[in-house]
């Protein structure tokens, strides 16, 4: 069984929350996407690509035949191939919107999307908002960055993280949904175990709490519902100036976990 919460505030700073966030652990899709763009665009780039993958995999979560309209990846199982599709829809619709008025232009949103189906996680991710396995008590990060510093970190592995977690560029993202009609997704599969926990986050989270500190959270409240407040509550008391989200979610084979 799955059991999942979502908690979200716009920060210390911002006016407006430009992060969406959808929790459906009966069909088992979660999302989080954290929106950018000017004159509040942002909130509609995020509430567009949220909508658009809700929508196609609710259509087509028990349909055995569908149009595919970017093709299949053979390499790819047939949920991978499907997740894509839901992204590659969601980032074309973003694309398009941006187009049809001058106060769209230029908007987008970072993107993670998981979907769990008997026991396996097929989750993708386009940004910098992030997907945390917690696995008896290790925090482990399961998505990549697309950002500048996380591609320069990959080509320089010897550079100190702190200089990187100071640089002016750190928050400058190399892909995000919603820039380009043709942009590059992330998507993979895990296999969960009895009592998994994953939290998919906004940089809102990342930024203002460690992994240790999540952990930390974490293993004090095991109750989903109270974790993803604490991890929220917990960023803003450090300081947390941009919008804020955390999905928590627990994954259960027998008798509900605590």
């Amino acid at each position: 069984m799955l059991t999942a919460h979502g908690a979200t505030h716009p920060g210390r700073v911002r006016q407006v929350n430009e992060d969406t966030f959808l929790t459906d652990a009966p069909n088992g899709i979660f999302i989080v996407a954290d929106g950018m763009g000017g004159h509040n665009a942002g909130e509609v780039a995020s509430a567009l690509a949220v909508d658009t993958i809700r929508k196609f995999v609710a259509r087509t979560l028990h349909e055995s035949e569908f149009t595919w309209p970017f093709g299949v990846d053979p390499a790819l199982s047939y949920h991978a191939n499907w997740l894509l599709t839901a992204m590659k829809l969601a980032n074309r619709r973003v694309c398009r919107a941006s187009e049809t008025r001058e106060d769209y232009t230029g908007m987008g949103t970072t993107i993670v999307s998981a979907v769990i189906i008997d026991g396996t996680m097929t989750y993708s991710s386009v940004g910098d908002s992030r997907i945390y396995s917690i696995r008896d008590g290790a925090v482990e990060q399961l998505t990549e960055d697309d950002s500048w510093v996380a591609t320069l970190a990959a080509g320089n592995p010897a550079m100190d993280r702190g200089t990187l977690g100071s640089h002016p560029m750190r928050h400058v993202l190399t892909k995000v949904i919603g820039a380009r009609e043709d942009t590059e997704i992330h998507v993979a599969e895990r296999t969960l175990q009895d009592g998994d926990r994953m939290l998919l986050c906004s940089d809102g989270l990342h930024d203002s709490i460690n992994d240790r500190t999540i952990a930390d959270i974490l293993s004090a409240e095991p109750d989903i519902s109270t974790g993803a407040d604490r991890l929220v509550q917990t960023a803003l008391e450090l300081g947390g100036q941009d919008n804020i989200t955390a999905v928590l979610i627990r994954y259960a084979t027998g008798a509900a976990h605590p």
